[in-house]
């Protein structure tokens, strides 16, 4: 699938350090009370979403992670050290799942987002611990528990920058091919894309962004229809949305394939309609220059700005991109404003 990549890894955090057994040894105290410290907490396993990793190449090098043990206890009730904790650094956009069952665990979708992969071990109790009033020298200390340990699955769904939205055959497998160096299959009947393909548009004045051709959405697609849920549960994860639009229809089709995209994202998720959104008219090659600005002028009486293109000919492409790469360093100076907090 063009927008999973998979890995298996495994992962055991520390042991806890043992607790000791101790008694005071000091001059003109012959009988000392105990004084084993406590075993240390084994160190836990996180893993860490970090924005800069775009791929699971990684862990084709490296599948097992582990987290150091705690130190055991000492005399003089010194207590262990804490293993330290191990960071598995994974990007944005993964999927955790346990291995065996099959369970997702977590989505890792925001910047520095941690999660808890396995726990270390508690430490062992040093023999002070037992003291009572009728057992006051106590031989008693517990071992360290062992950390957690166990395989995972790790899925990357991309986050991709621009999300092609459209209905089947508007023309978002051409357009990503003329973009980008992706080859996606291309052809004349609905449907043709039935799982996201990837595209990396390189920019001028930015850095690159990687664009993804979503499955073509139909009218009830949020109710399961059609591809209906694959198409929406990406689009969540894209950034900007650009609805690409045949302009070749009669009359008010053009408008009306808007309102259908539009009314499904807004059935599925409003917080959808607060993205960035590019409203794109494709096929201008096969329409004249009247029925191009009749289409303009109906969307624009609804206060939408659009864009013509034409992807089979390359016709307004440079000038797509050149809003799209203005609209990316818009919003990464945003989310670079956000994350720092000036």
């Amino acid at each position: 699938m063009g927008f999973v990549d998979e890995a298996k890894f495994y992962v055991k955090a520390g042991d806890g350090g043992n607790g000791c057994v101790s008694f005071r040894r000091e001059k003109y105290i012959p009988r000392g009370g105990p004084n084993g410290g406590d075993g240390g907490k084994g160190g836990d396993v996180y893993l860490v979403a970090d924005r800069n990793l775009r791929s699971l190449i990684d862990f084709r090098y490296r599948s097992h992670f582990k987290a150091e043990s705690g130190v055991g206890g000492q005399g003089s009730d010194k207590h262990g050290r804490g293993g330290k904790d191990s960071f598995i650094r994974v990007p944005l956009g993964s999927v955790i799942k346990d291995a065996e069952t099959g369970d997702v665990l977590v989505d890792l979708i925001e910047p520095e987002q941690r999660f808890l992969a396995a726990r270390g071990g508690r430490g062992g109790l040093g023999n002070s611990r037992f003291a009572t009033s009728t057992n006051r020298a106590p031989r008693k200390a517990t071992p360290g528990q062992p950390g957690e340990e166990r395989w995972l699955v790790i899925e990357l769904k991309l986050l991709a920058d621009v999300g092609l939205i459209g209905l089947p055959n508007a023309g978002k497998s051409t357009l990503l091919s003329k973009l980008s160096a992706a080859n996606p299959k291309i052809a004349p009947y609905p449907f043709t894309t039935l799982e996201p393909q990837l595209g990396v548009l390189h920019l001028q004045y930015t850095d690159p962004c990687i664009i993804a051709d979503i499955p073509g959405l139909i009218e009830g697609a949020h109710q399961g229809v059609g591809l209906g849920h694959q198409f929406l549960r990406h689009i969540e994860r894209t950034s900007i949305l650009l609805h690409l639009i045949d302009v070749s229809g009669e009359e008010d089709q053009p408008l009306a394939d808007y309102q259908v995209l539009a009314a499904e994202l807004a059935a599925y998720r409003k917080e959808l309609l607060e993205r960035t959104h590019l409203v794109v008219l494709n096929k201008i090659d096969l329409v004249d220059a009247a029925r191009l600005a009749d289409v303009t002028a109906r969307f624009a009486a609804l206060g939408i700005e659009v864009t013509a293109i034409s992807a089979e000919t390359g016709d307004g492409l440079d000038a797509l991109q050149t809003t799209l790469g203005e609209l990316l360093e818009k919003q990464r100076a945003e989310e670079h404003h956000d994350l720092s907090g000036e």
